[in-house]
């Protein structure tokens, strides 16, 4: 909170002690300024700001520097705004509302129907309670673990506001106790389990029953997540990942939900550490999660594939492994066998339409 401005007096009252201090009148002063008299009456009974081209006069009359005089009448006037109600209302809203845009971007909340209220203080209130604080100044407890893939940083407020409306819907859900033994499972047989994408919509209940909250929020426009992986109330019991479907293409968003369960299941997430996934990174810990959703991803690997691979290869080789085709074609990209912009992914199969069947909305 900023403080409080010390009492200011009017620039004038300073002019009339230098004035009597050199036994002038206000006349004689203005003669001396080459102005009319009632210039400086002005200025002395504060009817009249000091200009930047009055307090050079001034200063130059008196033997003194335009900045005092400037300076005198700038925290005379920033100090009788600061005792104006009406003012000081609008500059508490201001400092309000940037403290709300540092820990969400509000207009984007209030877009996505998020946030509904039409006041300032509705506003507030709501995000309040989506991020579970007691008062506004609070920083929410759950994201002093979050960390960044790619930087010791902490995320931005739209990655924050992302992250708050993954925990609301992991905690609306109900599952099993947790299993890491048939989280591994499911893992195992994930990309074949989704080689009809369709059962795409039925992942939240598969992880509901090895006891996992999986929950999809819709990316926010520059959060650049893929996803995250979290405790709910900081339990090691109490799993939860969080996709932001960004990439739509069914192998994309299945590697990061394999990315995901790697982090839970190598031991990555802890009550001290909330995992927020960008783009790639050179971390330990990321890399290793890379490798072990890749060995997820394509059971056993992939064979050599032949220098010219065509659309016949992918989709036998996809069938012989039991996995979507674009699983295989997205590997391909990933290991730069083939270009991204290769015709041979004109399309491939987007998941947008079974996330949103997981309720994205918070």
């Amino acid at each position: 909170m900023a403080p409080e401005l010390a009492e200011a007096f009017p620039p004038g009252d300073f002019l009339t002690e230098e004035l009597e201090a050199r036994h002038w009148s206000q006349s004689d002063f203005a003669q001396i300024l080459g102005r009319p008299a009632q210039f400086v009456s002005e200025i002395i009974a504060g009817k009249k700001e000091i200009t930047r081209e009055s307090a050079a006069q001034i200063g130059a009359a008196l033997g003194t520097g335009p900045e005092y005089w400037l300076n005198l009448q700038n925290s005379y006037l920033l100090w009788s705004q600061s005792r104006n109600e009406a003012t000081r209302k609008d500059l508490d809203e201001v400092k309000l509302r940037a403290r709300m845009n540092e820990l969400a971007p509000v207009s984007l909340l209030l877009k996505r129907g998020i946030l509904t209220g039409q006041s300032l203080t509705e506003q507030k209130d709501e995000l309040i309670k989506l991020f579970q604080i007691e008062h506004i100044e609070d920083t929410p407890r759950f994201l002093a673990a979050a960390r960044r893939s790619n930087q010791d940083e902490e995320p931005t407020p739209t990655q924050k506001a992302w992250l708050a409306c993954a925990r609301k819907r992991a905690q609306d859900l109900q599952v099993s106790s947790y299993d890491p033994v048939g989280l591994t499972e499911l893992a195992e047989r994930l990309s074949r389990l989704v080689a009809n994408p369709e059962n795409f919509s039925k992942l939240p209940a598969e992880f509901a029953a090895v006891g996992v909250r999986l929950v999809y929020v819709e990316a926010f426009p520059g959060s650049k997540l893929n996803g995250a992986s979290f405790l709910l109330d900081e339990n090691a019991e109490k799993p939860v990942i969080a996709l932001s479907g960004r990439g739509k293409r069914l192998d994309v968003v299945l590697f990061t939900l394999l990315h995901e369960v790697a982090h839970v299941l190598l031991g990555h997430v802890t009550p001290e550490r909330l995992v927020i996934d960008e783009d790639s990174s050179t971390e330990p810990a990321e890399l290793a999660a890379d490798e072990k959703a890749g060995e997820w991803q394509i059971p056993g690997g992939l064979p050599v594939p032949p220098t010219a691979v065509r659309r016949g290869w992918i989709e036998s080789t996809a069938q012989r492994i039991g996995v979507h085709s674009v699983v295989v074609l997205g590997r391909l990209q990933r290991d730069k066998a083939l270009d991204y912009r290769t015709a041979l992914a004109k399309g491939a199969p987007t998941v947008s339409s079974h996330l949103e069947r997981w309720s994205h909305s918070c």
